[in-house]
């Protein structure tokens, strides 16, 4: 026998014509039944949670514990996170030799977000040699910057000597900043803490040196230089009287 509450086109012009009951209407949800639930459920949780004022000291410690151990984890999983994140953008740590032919991809192209710098320079000039050896340290301190070096002649053609030594710092395919020439970097006075300052500025570093170690190395030098200076004698200019 077929349902008569089932929704067919057969049940439905037997209901039109009466000889069917109308299909009960489903209950409709009111607001105050959705209140009556959640306190019902409230209720219920509480009834199986003992009220804190009726814990006892060593009760409630072990709740602290608890909760402290879900904190801790949280924080694991946080720091986790993010030294992943750090060593899947840690993908350099090195400075890579190029040519011109490389320029467009190693510089232009290097992907979104990726800071770039490039030095140029040339054998046998000590400022390059030295600005070289700088960079490889912070290629290691900092390994999710690009650092690159190219012979300046093979980069740019006919580059000019006297631009030399020269940094240009890029991102996303624009030049962010350029220094050119050794007066740029204060020649072989420059110190490896004022160059990673440098590249700070622009942003291409994310550096813990809290202030410029350029203020502090010119006090230094300055204490330096009054140190190796001999005082006067003044007896020296003294005369034998006769």
């Amino acid at each position: 026998m077929q349902n008569p509450n089932e929704d067919t086109e057969w049940n439905d012009a037997l209901r039109r014509h009466g000889i069917l009951p109308e299909k009960p209407k489903e209950a409709e949800i009111t607001e105050d039944d959705i209140v009556n639930m959640v306190e019902s459920t409230i209720k219920d949780r509480f009834k199986e949670t003992k009220a804190i004022e009726d814990m006892t000291l060593e009760e409630l410690e072990e709740m602290e514990d608890e909760e402290d151990e879900r904190i801790i984890q949280q924080y694991r999983q946080q720091r986790l996170a993010e030294f992943n994140a750090h060593i899947k953008a840690s993908k350099y740590g090195d400075v890579r030799e190029i040519t011109g032919q490389d320029y467009i991809n190693e510089v232009n192209k290097a992907g979104d977000g990726v800071w770039v710098v490039l030095h140029l320079y040339k054998t046998g000039l000590p400022i390059c040699a030295l600005i070289n050896q700088f960079l490889v340290q912070l290629a290691q301190k900092f390994p999710t910057t690009k650092f690159l070096k190219s012979i300046s002649t093979l980069c740019i053609p006919n580059y000019p000597d006297k631009n030399l030594p020269t940094i240009f710092i890029y991102r996303n395919g624009d030049m962010k900043k350029q220094w050119i020439g050794p007066f740029a970097f204060g020649g072989m006075n420059l110190k490896m803490d004022e160059l990673e300052w440098m590249l700070s500025e622009v942003g291409a570093v994310v550096t813990d040196l809290e202030e410029d170690p350029r203020k502090k190395n010119k006090i230094h030098d300055v204490m330096e230089s009054s140190i190796r200076q001999k005082p006067r004698d003044s007896d020296d200019d003294d005369s034998d009287d006769d």
